[in-house]
């Protein structure tokens, strides 16, 4: 009886991949009694409804002395809510075939659920997903079990270059700013907090107000308007101001930092805080780091690092704009022996585009791609969903899916070639290398 519901997602799954999305539909939005965002997509294509609840209530919302707190209150709430422990939470969404998830970054928290969106087992998820966001009790032991088992996965974790280059660049990208934080927290700050460190995040972080809540699905602008009421109207009230991140400071210098490691391969990240979310040159970033390091073979860092040079099998760049400067990051892994001529080939690589941007057949190519490749972004519920989510959370144009092609089509050589220049300073760039070798070597880089 229990795989009657999943074997009917798959079904009505492969019929809606069927269906090529020929437009983008639109999006409603208005606010709940107690003030929570709400944005809708209605679709009745398929008999599922997609639905979450973020708050701004990420990793970067954590103190340094409590590190981790954020990580645990969100990977908690679905251990216990509501009267019900966390296996009769598993069973009854198992029961009615829903598919639970959360959501957790530097920014923020959230949870949500996949469900059939016939009223019975709908209302059945729901008043579960409710419970969760509203009621979560944290239990004792578990929170000690969750501890336990985080910081042995962590301690196995500083084991690994990837992981020692991530948590160092982090670190030396911001140094002052709670988006150097790790967000998993340390072991000696999992260790300290208690019970009650994560019943006062919640109650801090977890408010309507505050909330942003995204459906998408087999549902009326009616029955949208009373699941956003219910899933909010026992959240927690507001206390005190809102909760605010902190200017992130720009680099003064370059830093080089070589970190030896046993390892046979060299994990090398360059970077520097980039771009806010809704920042005004978002798009000429975007498809000017197609051209340099973002798309695959087509993009210049993998033309010159792996393609002509044997480098590396993998190397690339990326933007990730969050609600202050997410951080801009050239990466890649080559052999021990072979990091300074790596570097020394993205250094050059870097600058030349920033002072050249990219030729007219480079911009032609990326934006042909990009443009071509935008179906697939919105071609499920699911992906349509996410988009909610994050136009709803950075409070990003009602028409961003519909103008988003439009934006990238006006994007020039001139504009990339300006923002590049603005905004991106090889000279206040951090680097990190985990791997054999020494600091010595890794200043020589350069």
């Amino acid at each position: 009886m229990r795989s009657k519901p999943l074997q009917l997602f798959a079904t009505v799954a492969l019929l809606f991949l069927a269906q090529a999305a020929q437009a983008i539909l639109p999006i409603q939005h208005w606010e709940t009694k107690r003030g929570a965002r709400v944005y809708f997509v209605e679709n009745h294509d398929l008999p599922i409804l997609d639905v979450s609840v973020d708050f701004p209530a990420g990793a970067a919302f954590d103190t340094a002395e409590k590190s981790g707190v954020a990580n645990m209150t969100a990977n908690m709430l679905r251990l216990g809510a509501g009267g019900m422990d966390e296996d009769e939470i598993a069973r009854q969404f198992a029961d009615i075939g829903a598919q639970f998830g959360g959501r957790f970054d530097p920014d923020r928290a959230g949870a949500g659920l996949r469900t059939l969106s016939s009223s019975n087992e709908r209302g059945r998820s729901l008043e579960i997903l409710g419970r969760i966001l509203a009621r979560p009790e944290f239990p004792a032991p578990v929170l000690e079990r969750e501890k336990v088992r985080l910081i042995a996965m962590l301690k196995e974790a500083d084991t690994k270059p990837d992981t020692i280059a991530a948590r160092t660049f982090s670190r030396m990208v911001y140094p002052a700013h709670p988006y150097g934080l790790r967000s998993s927290g340390e072991p000696d700050t999992i260790s300290k907090f208690t019970r009650e460190d994560l019943l006062a995040f919640h109650r801090r972080h977890y408010n309507a107000e505050r909330a942003i809540v995204a459906l998408m699905g087999d549902v009326t602008r009616e029955e949208a308007t009373a699941i956003a009421e219910a899933l909010t109207a026992a959240l927690p009230a507001v206390a005190g101001a809102p909760p605010v991140l902190p200017p992130v400071a720009q680099l003064p210098k370059s830093e080089t930092r070589w970190i030896t490691h046993p390892s046979t391969q060299s994990h090398i990240m360059l970077g520097a805080p980039g771009i806010r979310r809704d920042d005004p040159d978002y798009f000429p970033l975007f498809v000017g780091n197609y051209v340099l390091g973002g798309g695959g073979f087509q993009s210049r860092i993998t033309e010159e690092v792996r393609q002509k040079r044997g480098l590396a099998y993998s190397a690339y760049s990326y933007f990730a704009p969050m609600l202050r400067e997410g951080p801009f990051v050239v990466g890649m892994q080559t052999k021990g022996e072979q990091a300074r001529e790596a570097l020394g080939v993205v250094s050059k690589t870097l600058n030349d585009f920033i002072a050249q941007g990219p030729t007219a057949k480079e911009l032609t190519a990326a934006k042909n791609n990009i443009v071509g490749g935008f179906p697939l972004r919105i071609d499920s519920n699911r992906k349509i969903h996410d988009y909610l989510s994050v136009i709803g959370f950075y409070d990003l144009p009602l028409t961003y899916l519909d103008d988003f092609t439009k934006n990238v089509e006006r994007v020039t050589t001139e504009q990339i070639k300006s923002a590049f220049q603005r905004r991106i300073h090889p000279e206040r760039m951090v680097t990190v290398v985990v791997g054999p070798g020494d600091e010595k070597s890794a200043q020589a880089a350069h």
